[in-house]
């Protein structure tokens, strides 16, 4: 049975970082590490948290010229990314440069749109078309690109995994029942988003900001062992 939380360790603090992600090791699958973490650590931030033995989703969502990113990509293959992000807004030669300097075994993901985005908010950005349009319009760019999943909300990962049948599905934004949504938009529990297709739950401030990390993160786990897609082997 395959775990497929990712922690969002989402803090500049290196060792209240360390600390969270050893209380919860037993309980998730990986780390996920964004830019709060990574502008104030660096590199050698990464490494310190990969000694822990958990896989590492490194969340930087790169988006420049096909060139520069694909050069941002090789500096950082010596770090062993699971997971890396990029924006799928970047266009396709992007994307091709940077599964192309991607270390072996390193799976570029590509976000689609924010789940802090809705309608309105795409609107606003000159973007006419609905999120769940614009994610299974860039989920086809990302794919025929030769990259390995996409980042949507759950919402949308039904669709996308239908059209994509060996994609990876990354599902942040996610809520256990009860949680508060905060600011995001587009929100489902971690069982219904693995149950849609989702491959990584992406879960931070409901395991995080909880008063006893641990626990809260072997009660979604809990929450998840009797899921079909987990007892499948997926």
């Amino acid at each position: 049975m395959t775990n497929a939380i990712y922690v969002a360790i989402d803090t500049p603090d290196l060792g209240q970082a360390r600390a969270l992600a050893e209380a919860v090791s037993p309980h998730v699958g990986g780390l996920k590490l964004g830019l709060e973490f990574f502008a104030a650590n660096g590199p050698a931030g990464v490494a310190a948290l990969s000694k822990t033995g958990l896989p590492v989703f490194l969340d930087l969502k790169l988006h420049d010229i096909p060139n520069t990113v694909g050069k941002a990509v090789a500096a950082l293959a010596p770090l062993a990314p699971a997971v890396l992000t990029v924006h799928a807004a970047g266009g396709r030669e992007m994307l091709q440069a940077a599964k192309a300097a991607a270390p072996n075994g390193c799976k570029v993901v590509a976000v689609t749109v924010l789940t802090s985005l809705d309608s309105a908010d795409l609107a606003d950005i000159g973007v006419s078309s609905t999120p769940a349009e614009q994610v299974a319009r860039l989920a086809d760019l990302v794919r025929s690109a030769g990259c390995d999943g996409i980042v949507c909300s759950g919402e949308e990962v039904a669709a996308a995994a239908s059209r994509w049948p060996k994609g990876v599905f990354v599902v942040p934004g996610l809520r256990p029942a009860g949680s508060a949504v905060g600011d995001q938009k587009r929100v489902l529990t971690p069982a219904e988003a693995l149950d849609r297709g989702a491959s990584l739950l992406v879960i931070g401030r409901p395991i995080t900001a909880a008063s006893n990390p641990a626990e809260a993160a072997r009660a979604i786990a809990a929450s998840l062992a009797s899921s079909p897609a987990l007892t499948a082997g997926a």
